[in-house]
């Protein structure tokens, strides 16, 4: 009677112990979530401020959107199938020169996840998803 006793109690603390390491790893997947934030379509439009110009790439200005982009990929908004250097379609900056848009491309054609820096307070405001083709009034 006394070893069924002990087995049975070692049956419950071996479930004990599993449901704590299951909760343990469910928080720690969580956490790996990072956030990110899709705006709103009115918020997108609202930092499109007169003409959106095209810059360079290569532009040293540009702000390191590159975490961020991290976190998009771990949030499966964008795709890790492509490759870092082909991710980074365009850059336009508002004519104020307060915002700026960076196109990434996706999988499919004329279909773009666009972070929106606000270079003043020299952070990502968060990110929209466009699937249209001319949303840019360019400046030729």
């Amino acid at each position: 009677m006394k070893i069924l006793h002990y087995v049975h109690l070692h049956f419950i603390l071996l479930f004990v112990t599993t449901a704590l390491l299951c909760t343990l790893v469910l928080i720690q997947i969580t956490k790996k979530q990072k956030k990110t934030k899709q705006l709103t379509k009115e918020k997108y439009q609202s930092t499109m401020i007169g003409k959106m110009l095209e810059i360079a790439r290569i532009d040293t200005s540009i702000f390191n959107i590159w975490p961020y982009v991290s976190n998009l990929q771990t949030n499966k908004v964008l795709s890790n199938k492509i490759k870092e250097r082909e991710l980074i379609h365009k850059v336009y900056r508002d004519s104020t020169q307060e915002f700026e848009h960076v196109l990434l491309s996706t999988e499919k054609e004329n279909n773009f996840v666009v972070i929106v820096v606000d270079k003043k307070k020299k952070k990502i405001m968060g990110h929209y998803l466009l699937d249209q083709d001319g949303k840019y009034d360019l400046v030729a």
